[in-house]
């Protein structure tokens, strides 16, 4: 049996490396993303939505600050850094276009690893935080729509 924090280390890699081949392999083939974003299913949604927030934040980065495990299930606490440089979907279908403002935004994860690939993956960050600091906005309805 392998270790679940090496299929976390591996999506972490591909997405800071901006490999959207390799964050689509790090998961199951019934996989499910559920973050601020959205809900992806599969390996190919999953790396399709990661790229969206690629293609706003295209030096994005994630810092790692702690990794627990337990049994099949790896928590992270991370720092997502980047500039808004693109367009991003907001909740309710809104776009913000790009800012060039810098963001580090504090996130966590909760990973369920089966067979060295990811099955489960829950991201949650503050999206108020984050539309705050790429717009000096308190709201993200002040994008347009």
């Amino acid at each position: 049996m392998s270790d679940p924090r090496e299929a976390v280390g591996r999506l972490r890699d591909a997405y800071n490396s901006h490999d959207l081949d390799a964050i689509g392999r790090s998961f199951g083939e019934r996989s499910v993303l559920v973050s601020p974003d959205g809900i992806a299913e599969g390996g190919e949604e999953i790396a399709s939505l990661y790229g969206q927030f690629i293609e706003a934040f295209p030096d994005t980065k994630v810092t790692i600050q702690s990794v627990v495990m337990f049994r099949d299930t790896v928590a992270a606490e991370y720092t997502i850094s980047g500039t808004h440089k693109g367009q991003f979907l907001v909740p309710g279908g809104g776009v913000c276009e790009p800012t060039g403002r810098p963001i580090t935004v504090r996130a966590c994860s909760f990973s369920t690893v089966e067979d060295d690939l990811i099955v489960s993956h829950r991201v949650y960050y503050d999206q108020l935080e984050l539309g705050t600091q790429i717009g000096g906005r308190l709201h993200f309805e002040e994008c347009e729509e």
